[in-house]
């Protein structure tokens, strides 16, 4: 690919007050000063790796990370910002004393995403560039003013001072801005952590104390290469060793650096200031006789060169065995893969040349290493290697909790890590600044660089391929590897392939699709990054293509592979949109795209996956026009209501009405207006519309032929029944809307009317015992939705409590739940309190349904569910009234007559019985006794033996034990008990009426 996007650090430096100097000085005069600050500033920006894009009248562009990327070149860049006001200052004393003026420089930086042409050309685009400029404008003369990521990656080499957002041109929000305070020349970008415990690391730290014994016993130098991507834990792994084997070796350490002037010999500079410097070197060599000739060739001149490699090889060497013969040497260099070759020299020389002396030569690098130099260990008795592997999923959670995160946080962090401990490290560290929500964080910036600038030090074969492979997925196929690829390119792939093998970037992979062709990323953070660095116009391309691929592999397995391949054509077209303007294969990617995640989502539904079907709909829904579209977004509305987003499944399903009535579509408004008055009792509780919906409905349907309509129709007939309390009729209007059902095929329907029959079962006056074997024979028809099926295992539970069967209830309701729970019920969920707090309060343990209402209401207030909230509140009064508490029960009762619906006849018997109880309780017989007449004129016009007793029951509790009027009330309800078959409260009744139970 020629175009690519990388993510960057620009830099914008400009002369302060040019117009000033021009004024003041002669032209020839400016012309010189500025060309020897244009010289020093490419010679300072050079030196740290960057890239001079261009000088612009008196201002520097320059870009680091073109042509090639780096994991810290945001560091890079910040280092080269505060060099230029060092070089500017060597200069300003030459021009002052020469010309008599002083030069003032303002910079600024960012990092970000710009696309950028191949190697030949270093020309950058991309709103990165326009900010970084922004950030240059802002700063005062001498200053250095970065933004919010390159603070990030660059955090521990530098100190900052954060500064008022700015307001920049075509931004909607002020961008964050910080002044460079200082800069640290030694310290990286981001530091590793060791204060925590050593994690999954026991077997590899005894290969390192072994080989480190054997160096001990055989009185040898041992060279083991530690091998790893970066973050697997080669630094902390060594510390540990060096931790373990302090007292009893001496330990060295020397880092190489991945650029600058006069690093060959830096680690061993390092290793040398750790050593104590010449003075004690000479005391380590003073035995020797050559002792003043080793002294003489570890000196450095000023550059850090060695006047001869060879001689200082071997000055090395003997300074080594003296010091292993003193006690046991561990010297280790860090970052090896960016060593010089003269420097990999000296290694494999003292590994080599290295006699009776017990040292353990331990070199740090990354598995590309090898490739680079694949001669390395060949041939050396004494040197091996150690790769190091990913945490397992346990042992990162171990890790995390170390870091101090937990629950889902936790999880997901260390399934996205995928075992490298630097990825859990970093990732933690941005949950703890707060960069954890709804769920959800993101890759962390230092762990993108890292990836990025290794992917971009691959060949551009390599680099093409692993992009391909990035559009597939995480897990792709040589053979769509090959569709996507060039044509000639495709004769190396294979080989390719292997080469990404080899740098540990892919593995081969056991598909059960295409089980001898399939590879997977490492990492899927590789693949994310892979993808990244690819043109959105050519993503667009391959997205297209591989959908392709997919249908014409995909044999009898097309439907199911209809969601994939909906979503590479869904990106094909957000790309090309993105990028505009829509043309006609744009607006027909879009189409095909919807018209396969559409019945994804349908099927989701059916397999009650409801919020799959949210994600699924959702998309379809912004990809499809028309007719298409308005069918969508009903269905859409329907999966919103049943994932607990009630607000915004109204406004779904009444664009969806929008849409169908610009169509002239009655058949699908009518879908719409059915759905909508379905969600609406719930966020409502309203249901006076119901019927004159149904009515207005039911003829078209029928015109139209429509039987899954009118299934939809019937069933809303029956809550309008269900909301009066008129049970028998919403069961026949349950069975037409069945029978419809059945007829049309639609079993989501059969079974969503099946699963609402058993409500009525429950309530009405379908004796237990027979509402029990139809709730059960609704149980089996309703097993290919789980959903469904929970909330009828929710009314079978309520039925066995009646008849005394406790145990057996409670274990139902955490069934139901359980399922519920599993497949993201939330109003379901809650709902299931309206089985478990009557089941505690027939089994005398009203304060065990309170906690059970109390975690219902709460779920069902944040979600806004008015109607299943408002019957929450009303038996809440009943679960506090019967424990005595009374002015809570009076709170809730007040609080269900100003929220509860009039025609929620059920909600207004039960709060008005749960206030008698508690009025009652209190002494206030007469109040007690009016809200319970209430109660029971209600619950008369219902055909519910349990209402109607419940509230027999509680008109009793206002009426003095022993009258008349006390008798027959309780005579009254404990034949509705008996008629219903519910045995509990029969018998509990019953028991009141005894002679002795009487206390006036």
């Amino acid at each position: 690919m020629a175009v690519s996007r990388k993510t960057v650090t620009v830099l914008f430096a400009d002369v302060a007050d040019s117009t000033g100097l021009g004024e003041r000085l002669d032209p020839e005069s400016v012309r010189g000063a500025l060309g020897r600050w244009f010289e020093a500033a490419r010679d300072v920006i050079e030196g740290h790796g960057g890239t001079v894009e261009k000088f612009i009248g008196d201002a520097v562009m320059a870009v680091f990370g073109i042509p090639q990327l780096h994991e810290d070149d945001a560091v890079r860049a910040v280092r080269a910002a505060d060099g230029l006001r060092i070089a500017l200052a060597r200069l300003n004393d030459e021009l002052e004393g020469e010309r008599g003026l002083r030069l003032a420089i303002r910079v600024g930086l960012n990092t970000g995403e710009v696309v950028t042409g191949d190697g030949a050309g270093t020309l950058v685009t991309g709103d990165a560039v326009n900010i970084a400029k922004r950030f240059e404008e802002a700063a005062s003369s001498g200053e250095v003013v970065v933004g919010e990521a390159t603070r990030i990656l660059a955090q521990a080499a530098a100190s900052f001072q954060q500064l008022d957002p700015l307001a920049a041109k075509g931004k909607s929000q002020p961008i964050r801005a910080w002044r460079l305070i200082g800069v640290d020349p030694n310290r990286p970008g981001f530091e590793r952590r060791f204060d925590t415990p050593l994690v999954g690391r026991q077997e590899q730290l005894e290969h390192l104390r072994g080989t480190y014994a054997r160096a001990v016993q055989e009185r040898s130098c041992c060279l083991l290469t530690l091998l790893g991507p970066a973050g697997i834990g080669k630094t902390r792994l060594a510390a540990e060793l060096f931790d373990q084997l302090a007292e009893e070796a001496t330990i060295l350490v020397g880092r190489c650096l991945p650029y600058g002037d006069g690093i060959t010999f830096w680690p061993l500079t390092e290793v040398l200031q750790d050593l104590g410097g010449d003075e004690r070197i000479a005391q380590v060599v003073a035995e020797s006789v050559d002792a003043t000739l080793i002294l003489e060739r570890l000196r450095w001149s000023e550059d850090g060169a060695a006047a001869d490699s060879q001689e200082m090889f071997w000055a090395v060497r003997k300074l080594c065995e003296a010091l292993a013969n003193r006690r046991p040497l561990v010297l280790c260099f860090e970052d090896v893969h960016w060593a010089e070759p003269t420097f990999l020299d000296l290694i494999e020389y003292l590994s080599s040349w290295i006699r009776d002396a017990p040292m353990l030569l331990l070199c740090l690098a990354r598995p590309e290493f090898i490739d680079d130099r694949p001669a390395w260990l060949v041939g050396h008795e004494y040197a091996t290697s150690l790769t190091l592997s990913p945490l397992r999923p346990s042992e990162s959670e171990e890790l995390l909790d170390a870091h101090g995160i937990f629950g889902n946080a936790r999880a997901q962090i260390a399934e996205a890590a995928e075992g490298n401990p630097l990825y859990a490290e970093q990732m933690a560290a941005m949950v703890i600044e707060g960069g954890y929500e709804d769920g959800l964080f993101s890759v962390p910036p230092t762990i993108q660089a890292l990836l990025a600038a290794r992917l971009d030090r691959l060949d551009p074969a390599e680099r093409s391929a692993i992009a391909r492979a990035a559009v597939c997925g995480k897990e792709f196929w040589r053979d769509a590897v090959v569709e996507l690829t060039n044509a000639d390119e495709r004769g190396a792939l294979g080989a390719t392939l292997m080469s990404l093998v080899r740098k540990e970037l892919v593995r081969p992979h056991r598909s059960t699709a295409r089980p001898d062709d399939a590879f997977r990323f490492v990492h899927v953070l590789i693949r994310d990054a892979a993808y990244a660095a690819i043109p959105k116009e050519t993503r667009a391309d391959l997205h297209e293509q591989f959908a392709g691929w997919i249908r014409t592999n995909a044999g009898e397995h097309v439907v199911e592979l209809d969601e994939i391949v909906g979503y590479h054509l869904e990106q094909a077209f957000r790309y090309r949109e993105e990028l505009g303007p829509l043309d006609e294969r744009s607006r027909r990617l879009a189409d095909e795209a919807g018209t396969l995640l559409a019945p994804a989502g349908r099927r989701a539904i059916a397999r009650d996956d409801a919020p799959a079907a949210v994600k699924l709909l959702d998309r379809a829904a912004r990809l499809l026009e028309g007719r298409a579209g308005a069918a969508v977004l009903t269905d859409l509305g329907t999966a919103l209501a049943a994932v607990g987003e009630l607000s915004r499944a109204v406004d779904v399903l009444t664009e969806a009405i929008d849409r169908a009535k610009a169509q002239s579509d009655p058949g699908l408004e009518a879908s719409a207006l059915v759905e909508r008055a379905i969600v609406g009792v719930q966020t409502k509780g309203a249901t006076e519309e119901l019927e004159r919906i149904a009515e207005q409905v039911i003829p078209i349907y029928a015109q139209e032929g429509d039987d899954a309509g009118l299934a939809r129709a019937w069933r809303l007939v029956s809550i309008k029944h269900f909301a009066h309390c008129e049970f028998a009729a919403m069961e026949r209007a349950l069975v037409e809307a069945i029978e419809h059902a059945r007829a049309a095929g639609d079993g989501r329907q059969e079974r969503r009317a099946h699963g609402a029959r058993a409500l009525a079962l429950l309530l009405g006056p379908t004796p237990v015992v027979e509402a029990i074997a139809l709730c059960n024979d609704i149980r089996e028809r309703t097993a290919a939705n789980p959903s469904t099926q929970a909330f009828a295992t929710g009314q079978l539970a309520e039925l066995e409590a009646m008849r005394g069967r406790f145990d057996q209830a409670r274990a139902l309701c955490e069934e139901a739940k359980a399922v519920l729970a599993e497949h993201g019920r939330t109003v379901g969920l809650a709902g299931i309190a309206l089985h478990t707090a009557p089941i505690e309060l027939l089994a005398g343990r009203p304060d065990t349904a309170e906690h059970e209402l109390r975690w219902a209401y709460d779920v069902l207030q944040a979600v806004d569910a008015r109607s299943s909230l408002s019957t929450v509140t009303a038996f809440l009064t009943c679960a506090l009234a019967l424990q005595g508490k009374v002015d809570e029960a009076k709170r809730f009762a007040e609080l269900c007559r100003t929220t509860a619906t009039e025609d929620d006849v059920l909600t207004q018997v039960v709060w008005r019985s749960g206030l008698a109880h508690a009025l009652a309780a209190k002494g206030d017989r007469a109040e007690a006794e009016a809200v319970a007449h209430e109660a029971v004129e209600l619950a008369r016009s219902t055909d519910s033996p349990n209402l109607l007793a419940d509230a027999l029951v509680a008109l009793s509790s206002a009426m003095t034990p022993g009258s008349g009027e006390w008798a027959e009330a309780l005579q009254e309800a404990a034949g509705l008990y008996e008629a219903k078959g519910n045995v509990v409260s029969s018998a509990g009744v019953r028991a009141l009426l005894e002679p002795a139970a009487i206390t006036p």
